[in-house]
């Protein structure tokens, strides 16, 4: 396939340049600004003592993991407003706040971190497509640091992290599958599909739409293969983000 069917010069498999700066939120436990091209996203995580009700009601061991995701309003283009200012959550921030705690929960023994709230806030600095999947590779770093600092802090005997967690998204571009969609390229996309993946090589989410088309098995495939080859790159890029803090 060549290079001039990315909307940017990159190669069908070419993920955008990432980087993380760690320690963004001095206040948080675990921070970080993930760079991902042009999108850049802040994930900090704060830590409470003490679970939700529903668990001490429930008798439920362990804590929890919760996350909130946001847009800032000079993100996009176009100025966004602030859920605050319409008197609720928009479907597409509850979707993928949602997504983040899942992904984020499925990293984590949950009994390991005993009876507090892991708080994870994702708030959009600038938005080029692929916002949710750094959310979620970005999080993950600033978790990591979070649970750093707890077994330094001696609050918890063992790491309580299972495995990496990184996500990417994958599509098909004028008949052509790509790697890593900027937001040129996601408007126009076929099919445009997100995939949350461990260290082990395990799915945890699969979001795959054909806009208003259909792809085939071998179309399906071919995405696969390219989100898991993504997915290892993003994993060791997080490994060496989180040696250097």
């Amino acid at each position: 396939m060549s290079e001039t069917i990315r909307a940017d010069g990159r190669a069908p498999n070419q993920i955008r340049p990432l980087r993380f700066q760690n320690h963004i939120a001095p206040h948080a436990a675990g921070s970080t600004l993930i760079e991902w091209g042009n999108t850049r996203v802040i994930c900090g995580v704060t830590i409470e003592e003490s679970v939700p009700r529903w668990m001490k009601e429930q008798k439920v061991e362990g804590g929890w993991i919760t996350a909130e995701y946001s847009m800032l309003p000079y993100s996009t283009l176009t100025r966004k407003p602030r859920d605050i200012s319409k008197g609720k959550l928009d479907g597409r921030s509850s979707e993928i706040q949602r997504l983040i705690g899942r992904s984020i929960r499925a990293a984590i023994d949950l009994e390991k971190i005993g009876a507090r709230t892991i708080c994870v806030d994702c708030d959009v600095l600038q938005a080029d497509g692929g916002t949710r999947t750094a959310a979620i590779t970005g999080s993950f770093v600033a978790l990591s640091l979070a649970i750093n600092k707890l077994i330094g802090e001696k609050k918890i005997s063992e790491n309580p992290i299972l495995s990496g967690i990184a996500a990417v998204s994958v599509g098909i571009v004028n008949g052509a599958p790509l790697l890593d969609l900027c937001y040129t390229e996601d408007v126009g996309a076929a099919v445009d599909m997100n995939l949350v993946m461990n260290s082990r090589g395990e799915f945890i989410e699969l979001q795959g739409t054909g806009e208003e088309a259909t792809f085939t098995d071998a179309q399906l495939v071919d995405l696969l293969a390219l989100g898991k080859a993504g997915i290892k790159e993003l994993l060791a890029a997080q490994t060496a983000a989180m040696a250097q803090s």
